[in-house]
């Protein structure tokens, strides 16, 4: 499912954004039905989820998923699906450009995992990664 961008019009002073920026990122039906169960069991089901990349983990780059109580920063775009809404920062949808936020549940794993074309190599554990 393509996320829909709900961010306001920019300032006209704002920078203008890259290719990468407009495009985005996907986010499963499986996702968006995992993310609205942990909002609801939070008891915030009108906060968002936030997504992003931070520097660091053993490949370079980490993921970041974590809930957001905080109204969207200045630099944030948000994106609705199936009613849920997910925020990421400008500098992150560079390296998110094009990547499906999915669920997976395995014998070992249960949760948000990114598909991101982006991605060169990844660590062995699933959660850092290089970019081409």
């Amino acid at each position: 499912m393509q996320a829909t961008d709900t961010t306001p019009n920019p300032a006209a002073s704002s920078p203008p954004e890259t290719a990468a920026e407009r495009k985005g990122f996907f986010i499963s039906d499986g996702a968006v039905e995992f993310a609205r169960q942990k909002l609801q069991k939070r008891g915030t089901p009108d906060a968002a989820i936030r997504v992003g990349i931070k520097g660091g983990g053993c490949s370079g780059f980490s993921y970041v998923i974590q809930f957001e109580d905080d109204p969207p920063r200045e630099r944030d775009r948000v994106f609705e699906a199936g009613g849920v809404r997910f925020i990421s920062d400008k500098k992150s949808l560079v390296y998110l450009a094009g990547a499906m936020l999915d669920y997976e549940r395995t014998l070992m794993f249960q949760g948000f995992k990114f598909r991101n074309p982006n991605e060169a190599t990844s660590c062995g554990c699933g959660h850092s990664f290089t970019v081409r």
